[in-house]
């Protein structure tokens, strides 16, 4: 058996591994009235006794957002081993020298059963793990090796839709049936066209992409606190004191996000969310808020290193129930660099000529 015969077996028993706790492509804080750890002493503090939450920080982790069927929200430490190991073992065969006689890749590319990393590949070998920072290991919370980064419902997926949910998601069926996948800009996902972050990422709520550039910087002031997201740049701001919403109708990335304090815990309350962001996953299709959608999200200074980040969504016209989740950010120590997606964003153009050219070729067949 070749080399690559080897590597290519092994690597599908690793993906396959990897896969039942790898993001269910879907991208949530407890709503609890008091964080256990509110006046704690021994954390970094500003001037006025608020819990310094500034610096760069990560929530990269192999923990997926929904958790698999069949497995507990706490890890046991030879689930843990075997999904870490696991992880490097994918990482160290990736990096494994390519045979010079292989043979060429099949039509349509070359999968390695890793739903994030084929996507973002193709199936063409466009990135290896060299340029990935997905996260290595499994999220800790409150010293807990979690499964997945949904808690509620208690099987750590999200709810069944609501009557209401349904409808909305029948009628957008019916609405994109109209379109080709790349007839026009706007049928491309958000981060093709380099408007938001990828995933979830920007939020709120605020979820790894698995991919990579799971970084923030956070800079507070007594009336507001700023969130900037490395991936694409997406920059909130989150305005402190009693509230003073938006018009219904206005509706801009991110929301209109109004902050407090309980306790030691920064409380942020979302609504106004554009109808096209994405909150729970990869794609534009795996959730579409309504305009009755309010994230909550709770950041509690726990040590030096650690902020616990909790969310929790509501959304009635979607939903049946709220869904609710953990996620630990970690202190980074490096820096945040401008992320310039696609520089003016040339491959929008190529992939729509692309398109054009396809289609040419298919009516130059039907023609003849």
């Amino acid at each position: 058996m070749s080399r690559v015969r080897r590597t290519e077996s092994a690597r599908q028993r690793l993906a396959a591994r990897l896969g039942r706790v790898t993001l269910a492509a879907l991208t949530l804080s407890l709503t609890i009235s008091a964080s256990p750890l509110a006046g704690q002493t021994d954390i970094p503090r500003l001037p006025d006794g608020r819990p310094d939450l500034q610096g760069n920080w990560s929530n990269g982790t192999m923990t997926p957002i929904v958790r698999p069927n069949g497995v507990d929200l706490v890890l046991t430490p030879d689930q843990v081993r075997a999904l870490e190991e696991g992880r490097q073992d994918f990482i160290a065969q990736d990096y494994e020298i390519s045979d010079p006689d292989r043979e060429a890749p099949p039509e349509g590319g070359e999968f390695s059963g890793n739903a994030i990393f084929d996507a973002a590949t193709g199936g063409t070998g466009g990135y290896n793990q060299f340029f990935v920072d997905a996260g290595d290991n499994v999220a800790i919370y409150n010293g807990e090796p979690r499964s997945s980064l949904i808690t509620w419902p208690e099987n750590g997926r999200p709810p069944a839709y609501s009557e209401a949910g349904r409808e909305r998601l029948r009628e957008r069926a019916e609405f994109d049936l109209q379109f080709g996948a790349y007839d026009n800009p706007e049928n491309r996902p958000l981060a093709d066209r380099c408007i938001m972050s990828f995933g979830s990422n920007g939020g709120p709520p605020m979820l790894p992409n698995y991919f990579y550039n799971n970084n923030y910087t956070i800079v507070q002031t007594p009336d507001h606190v700023m969130i900037l997201t490395e991936m694409v740049h997406d920059v909130r701001i989150i305005r402190m004191g009693e509230p003073e919403p938006l018009p219904d109708h206005i509706r801009p990335w991110m929301g209109d996000s109004w902050g407090h304090w309980e306790g030691d815990t920064l409380v942020i309350t979302t609504t106004n969310i554009h109808p096209e962001q994405v909150l729970l996953g990869m794609s534009n299709a795996s959730f579409r808020p309504s305009e009755a959608i309010t994230v909550t999200e709770r950041l509690t200074r726990v040590d030096d290193d650690t902020i616990n980040y909790e969310f929790t969504i509501e959304d009635p016209l979607v939903w049946s129930g709220p869904i609710r989740g953990e996620v630990p950010f970690e202190r980074l120590d490096g820096l945040l660099y401008e992320y310039a997606c696609h520089e003016g964003n040339y491959a929008m153009e190529n992939v729509l000529r692309g398109a054009r050219a396809e289609e040419a070729r298919q009516n130059e067949r039907r023609d003849r």
